[in-house]
């Protein structure tokens, strides 16, 4: 008599969705234990982010945002309203670059509404994805109220425009800072296992051991 064993169940299933004219790493985080989902910076075509999400599974419970710029969260307002769900995120500081929503998108030819989250994030925070946790982290310097969240059981983090592979994020705006971000980077994310893997705003994931050997502006 033979048995069949079920294949392990995956803690966190993670769904990169590129949307915007700026390929923005949207992403669809679903918890295997509940299939809660997390929608994490919908800066544009909700009806593909909709259409993934379907083929995802997950039930959405939230949206969350890592900073306020127009390809990271101008989707943000219409997508909580179509799916009736709340927005988590990003830092405070960030509220003047998600009130200018509309004037930004504007500039691309782009209709956005602001959005105003029903949470802020703080350094410290935890958000959950159903039963999987996040540590939030306040990481500025691309912009004042950037945060990342990090699942440092799973080894995986989104980090948006923080940390790229082989290199940062922009800082030349009025409110950018890169001796700030430097800074943020070197003390919350590379203090983190080589193994950790996080998933950037644009471009391909990478890993923390890989950027001690690669990046310029951390190793």
């Amino acid at each position: 008599m033979s048995t069949e064993s079920s294949p392990p169940q995956q803690p966190l299933k993670v769904f990169v969705v590129p949307v915007t004219p700026f390929r923005q790493n949207a992403s669809i985080l679903v918890c295997g234990t509940t299939n809660k989902a997390a929608i994490v910076d919908p800066g544009g075509d909700i009806d593909t982010l909709l259409t993934a999400l379907a083929e995802s599974g997950g039930e959405a419970e939230k949206i969350l945002l890592t900073h306020g710029h127009l390809d990271h969260a101008g989707a943000a307002a219409d997508l909580a309203e179509r799916l009736g769900i709340p927005v988590e995120g990003p830092h405070r500081a960030d509220e003047f670059l998600l009130q200018d929503l509309p004037a930004a998108g504007a500039r691309f030819g782009l209709e956005m509404r602001p959005v105003s989250p029903d949470l802020w994030l703080e350094e410290g925070d935890t958000v959950t994805v159903g039963a999987v946790e996040f540590d939030v982290r306040h990481v500025p310097g691309h912009t004042p109220g950037h945060v990342v969240f990090l699942a440092e059981g799973l080894n995986f983090g989104i980090v948006g425009d923080t940390l790229f592979a082989g290199t940062i994020g922009r800082t030349d705006f009025p409110y950018g800072s890169q001796d700030q971000l430097v800074q943020a980077i070197r003390e919350k994310l590379m203090v983190l296992d080589d193994a950790f893997t996080v998933l950037p705003g644009h471009g391909q994931a990478t890993t923390i051991g890989q950027e001690r050997e690669i990046n310029p502006y951390v190793r």
